[in-house]
């Protein structure tokens, strides 16, 4: 579950506001020495806590991981009532408080496609020298190539999104033509420090992002702004999911001043994405500094309630009227709300216990009380964790700190959300799977999502069949029995592929491009595992430049009837100087 390394520096592109041409054509990046790619090592399966035996390592590269089986063991009643939270905890010089691993894709420039080329070809000699050429050497014995499913070259899929999945087919039908083009691409704003811009959805008639101190909705054929929310300061969080058009954010309450580059994120909104009105504005003090306003890293909606929490502890408001629900407070059990996962349901992630001995409980919440409808209490020593699904309810973690990688994940959690119970855990070895966690919040994982009753993952990259250039796969695993399935999705030669979101029970999944092609958007059947292509970016050399610019394992990419948009979620003032331009955000259309 490697991360991509920090981008470097880039100038502006000019202020944010009116789309531009696509960006001006480069050299064409030079291919690496031809030769065996990665020979990427298996590690040996990581030792689970006593109390769970590791699962079994079946052979082959990629192929899903058996799990270990352990009941799950929630408290009878859990302790304290909601939304308290413990005095001081987890600030920056409390000693329980975690190193925190850089994440890719959050506030950087960015690097060529040529260098990003140079950097894996030296990476692929130190792998193959210390480890040999492993992959190579797998093939004919590996279960997953037996597996079910489809190669790189796409096939299957009819137009009228499938249909063979548990979940039923999807609702992205095949264009006439999946040959895009750009539509319109947004320029980066001009910046002193590092800025969150975090924030995109794709409405019928509007692409909706966040600004300098704003949210603009931009007409989603010509990029043309068909409204714009201003607000008193920056965006610090934003809810991934909508709800009958709306959406929810979290801002500073003011202005930043140099030389400070930040403001407190104490403000609350609705957002109707349709107008672009801000329905309202909340705020709530913290319990345990007098009249100072309490701090929020991250929102969500679940069910009609938005959902806010951070080091402050939680607090939620109904979607629909700003009400107030419930906000931090503070009790014996030293409790705080983390954060919230959202979507049908309202998942909390709840932090208690002293510094010497904090455990973590993840609670299926009443959206309008808060009340818990069912509590899990996670391993000992996990302190985090990220809520990947709340309907089926799926937690991921790093037990132990084993997944050494940075990603968050050593261990996914299948949990029955009415009764708080493990169905199964699923170990994740962090030296095949991709999918990734950031410790910055609770609903902030990567490429993973489920469907079909399955958890649908990446493997890491691996050597492909060409002469150069790395593939993946997606696999999945079974959310009752915590067995993999026969599930695999090859990305092809040169492409590396990871799962967007779910449309129905067909999986839309992002192909990565090598350096001559554009990417691809894809349907993959949840029934039959055979991909369709609904859309492929040109491989124009200025096109690729443009979208190779993204750090995409991490970007805001949203796809949906024959649109794909790319956006940054964080960026820094440019340093350096370079004559490529650099983009907020970028469109395509099959149209």
């Amino acid at each position: 579950m490697t991360q991509p390394p920090p981008p470097p520096n880039q100038p502006p592109s000019g202020g944010f506001g009116a789309p531009q041409d696509p960006p001006p054509g480069f050299g064409a990046p030079t291919p690496p020495p031809q030769g065996p790619g990665y020979g990427y090592p298996q590690a040996p399966a990581t030792p689970q806590p006593p109390q769970t035996p590791p699962p079994a390592q079946p052979p082959g590269y990629g192929y899903p991981q058996a799990p270990g089986q352990v009941p799950g063991q929630p408290p009878t009643q859990p302790p304290g009532g909601y939304g308290y939270q413990q005095p001081g905890y987890g600030y920056p010089n409390a000693p329980m408080q975690q190193p925190t691993a850089p994440q890719g894709g959050s506030g950087g420039k960015k690097l060529s496609a040529q260098m990003q080329i140079i950097i894996a070809a030296a990476v692929a000699v130190v792998l193959i020298i210390a480890g040999g050429v492993w992959y190579a050497s797998s093939g004919k014995d590996d279960p997953a190539n037996d597996a079910k499913g489809s190669s790189g070259a796409t096939e299957g899929g009819g137009k009228d999104g499938g249909g063979s999945a548990p979940d039923g087919g999807g609702k992205e039908k095949v264009p006439a033509n999946t040959q895009a083009k750009v539509a319109f691409q947004l320029p980066l704003p001009k910046v002193n420090d590092i800025t969150s811009v975090t924030g995109s959805w794709v409405t019928d008639k509007a692409y909706v992002k966040t600004g300098i101190q704003s949210v603009v909705g931009y007409d989603i054929a010509k990029g043309t702004p068909l409204w714009t929310t201003p607000l008193p300061g920056q965006v610090c969080a934003a809810s991934r999911h909508v709800k009958d058009n709306k959406t929810a954010i979290v801002f500073e309450a003011a202005k930043r001043v140099p030389p400070k580059n930040f403001q407190p994120c104490t403000e609350v909104g609705a957002l109707d994405l349709t107008t672009g009105k801000l329905l309202w504005r909340k705020s709530v003090t913290s319990p345990d500094s007098g009249d100072e306003k309490a701090s929020f890293d991250e929102v969500t909606i679940g069910a009609t309630t938005v959902g806010a929490g951070g080091l402050d502890g939680g607090a939620a408001w109904d979607l629909a009227t700003g009400k107030e629900l419930w906000r931090p407070q503070v009790n014996a059990e030293e409790c705080e709300d983390r954060g919230y996962g959202g979507g049908e349901a309202l998942v909390a992630a709840r932090l208690c216990g002293s510094i010497d001995s904090p455990y973590l409980l993840i609670q299926n919440l009443d959206p309008k009380s808060g009340a818990p409808l069912s509590t899990f209490k996670m391993p000992a020593g996990v302190e985090d964790a990220g809520i990947v699904s709340t309907k089926p309810l799926v937690v991921a973690a790093d037990v132990g700190d084993t997944a050494g990688d940075g990603s968050g994940i050593s261990d996914f959690f299948s949990i029955d959300e009415k009764t708080g119970k493990l169905k199964v855990k699923i170990a994740a070895n962090a030296e095949r799977y991709s999918a990734e966690c950031d410790s910055t919040g609770v609903e902030v994982c990567h490429r993973v999502v489920v469907g079909n009753n399955k958890l649908y993952l990446p493997t890491e990259d691996h050597e492909g069949g060409g002469e150069y250039g790395d593939t993946n796969e997606i696999v999945s695993f079974d959310l009752t029995t915590g067995k993999p399935t026969a599930d695999k999705a090859d990305a092809g030669d040169r492409y590396s592929m990871f799962p967007l979101r779910m449309d129905g029970g067909n999986i839309i999944a992002y192909k990565k491009p090598p350096y001559d092609k554009g990417g691809q958007v894809v349907s993959i059947d949840g029934g039959t595992f055979k991909q369709t292509v609904l859309l492929e970016n040109p491989s124009d050399e200025s096109v690729r430049d443009a979208e190779s610019s993204f750090v995409l394992d991490s970007a805001e990419i949203r796809y949906t009837d024959g649109r794909l948009f790319i956006a940054d979620n964080m960026f820094d003032a440019p340093s350096g100087t370079s004559d490529r331009k650099e983009y907020l955000a970028i469109a395509f259309t099959t149209h």
